[in-house]
């Protein structure tokens, strides 16, 4: 019982913040014809507000499960927002053996995960280093990567456009733990995200 009204909760919040991002943010989706429709896959994008989760999680036309810091918790609204769509909570500042295992699990599953190379909003402005999370779970699992850019949403340009690039496969680094191997992937995704954002 608890599962069907969870989904029915999950089915009308997405129509609802689907309809607000439509409305007011003139949404305009690009590239839905490169989402695998079944097995496991990486969604990954640039990080530029607290909009980027539901506006993924409305457009991708599949279950993602975002790895989010667990401190975002404390917040009611967003406690509600991450049951309803089952976050993953990531301790910060430490190497969290419970989340990677949960997400590693997610996707042998045939599930989706979600996260942001730049780890944090707008990290690359900030002069961040590039995490390189996305490639250990893409090199560890042998999943597709569909790289995601996203545009707009600000007070000079409220249009947003979100676009879906084609999946990248990194399945012949399967099981490498090459740093060198782990940042090469993590720049390549990082190039095709910002090459959707042009």
């Amino acid at each position: 019982m608890k599962k069907i009204i969870k989904s029915m909760i999950k089915r009308i919040a997405k129509g609802v913040v689907y309809v607000w991002f439509k409305i007011y943010y003139r949404l305009e989706i690009k590239g839905l014809e490169n989402i695998p429709k079944e097995g496991s896959v990486i969604f990954c994008a640039n990080h530029r507000s607290y909009l980027d989760p539901p506006l993924m999680i409305v457009t991708a036309k599949r279950d993602l499960h975002f790895l989010a810091k667990e401190e975002l918790a404390k917040n009611l609204f967003l406690r509600f927002f991450e049951w309803t769509f089952e976050v993953i909570h990531v301790k910060r500042d430490e190497k969290d053996v419970g989340a990677i295992k949960e997400s590693l699990k997610t996707l042998k599953n045939g599930k989706c995960i979600a996260l942001f190379p730049e780890g944090t909003r707008n990290g690359l402005e900030k002069g961040e280093k590039l995490k390189d999370g996305v490639a250990f779970f893409a090199v560890r699992s042998g999943a597709k990567v569909v790289p995601c850019g996203i545009q707009g949403g600000t007070k000079e340009n409220r249009k947003v456009v979100i676009a879906y690039g084609k999946p990248l496969d990194f399945s012949q680094y399967k099981g490498n733990k090459d740093k060198e191997i782990l940042d090469k992937v993590t720049n390549e995704i990082m190039e095709n995200i910002l090459e959707l954002t042009k």
